[in-house]
């Protein structure tokens, strides 16, 4: 294989990407920031540059591909973050019109993230027809769980179509499982939880390298509560937001999805270190109840595998929050001895050792 890889994360607000070369070592790491109000490009070891105003995801993509024109490297593929691959895509698969005609139909299991993965696929592809995309999923990771962790208690009309849980953040679980195996072949082969907190946050229980079962469901809502995202919420309190509060569905979405979480508990900020910065009382709250309700799904996941060896921590917060870390191990402290690894996130890395993977054995 010749040529670079070009490994991109597309959001509502950010875009971010990294070059490989065919050897995997890294040749840039970039960002652009603020999409769609004061938007910024910043590279790894450069200044940051201000993007006009109300800049729009195209926009930044062109920006990106610029910026890459004017590099020594040619492209040889792309390979994208899709979060929902559905029951259909779970493994990395070469995207056309009829895969993303699919993938879709998902669009309203992953609002938040799924409609700007695909735009930014759309637009590659009309710029570079004959570049290879490829899609690695969030949900593949997942795809082989038990019925008993992968269905409702509903019925079964409703399973049948489509009413499941899927889990999410699978390419984080699948890089750490990775390096345990490289750096700590024994732990992998046991017992670990590992959990990925950031501004989107789940746990996953992990028994001989294979997810057992994990806390978020059918969307990347479930779960614990996240930056901006309420995680668990009773049911009912959807039909009452509804019923006597006179919110319709497109209201209620943007609730649970942008005014929860830490932003909503705390009612000033979804980032972590701005709470803890802050002498405010609500926001110790927030954090208080994160940490609680962290630890209370750790001990969920430890049921599922039969207990838990290694507890692993990733994600923004995760990697970066000792306290956090020291308090839940406070909280889990009635459970038998087991380990502690944090391990840092790097689902881009992966993602390119799948998309190189695919690329050489000619499977694409």
């Amino acid at each position: 294989m010749t040529g670079a890889l070009l490994v991109l994360n597309a959001g509502s607000s950010s875009l971010k990407f990294r070059l490989f070369d065919p050897d995997l070592a890294l040749l840039a790491n970039g960002r652009i920031t603020g999409i769609g109000s004061d938007a910024t490009f910043q590279l790894e070891g450069a200044q940051p540059q201000n993007l006009p105003s109300y800049t729009t995801q195209e926009q930044a993509l062109h920006a990106m591909l610029h910026w890459l024109i004017e590099q020594p490297w040619t492209l040889r593929a792309i390979t994208h973050r899709i979060v929902h691959g559905g029951s259909n895509y779970t493994a990395p698969t070469r995207l056309n019109d009829a895969i993303l005609a699919q993938l879709e139909t998902l669009v309203p299991l992953a609002p938040l993230h799924q409609p700007h993965a695909l735009s930014a696929i759309r637009l590659l592809a009309t710029l570079y027809p004959d570049l290879p995309q490829i899609g690695c999923f969030d949900t593949a990771f997942h795809a082989n769980h038990s019925r008993v962790f992968s269905e409702y208690a509903v019925s079964k009309s409703l399973r049948t179509q489509g009413i499941r849980r899927y889990g999410f953040h699978g390419l984080s679980y699948d890089w750490i499982m990775q390096q345990l195996q490289i750096h700590h072949p024994e732990q992998a082969a046991g017992r670990v939880v590992a959990a990925h907190l950031g501004n989107g946050a789940s746990l996953c229980a992990i028994h001989n390298g294979k997810s057992i079962d994990t806390t978020m469901g059918m969307t990347a809502l479930d779960g614990l509560p996240m930056g901006t995202r309420c995680g668990q919420i009773d049911p009912g309190a959807l039909l009452y937001m509804q019923r006597e509060l006179q919110l319709d569905a497109a209201a209620i979405e943007h609730t649970l999805s942008y005014d929860s979480g830490l932003k909503g508990l705390s009612g000033i900020s979804n980032d972590m270190r701005e709470l803890r910065a802050s002498a405010h009382p609500d926001a110790a709250f927030a954090i208080e109840f994160f940490t609680m309700m962290t630890a209370q799904h750790i001990a969920r996941m430890a049921v599922a595998i039969g207990g838990m060896d290694m507890l692993v921590f990733t994600g923004g917060i995760g990697e970066n929050d000792a306290q956090l870390r020291s308090d839940i191990q406070k909280l889990l402290a009635f459970m038998p001895a087991f380990t502690t690894l944090t391990i840092p996130a790097n689902e881009e890395q992966l993602m390119a050792q799948q998309c190189i993977t695919l690329l050489q054995g000619n499977l694409i």
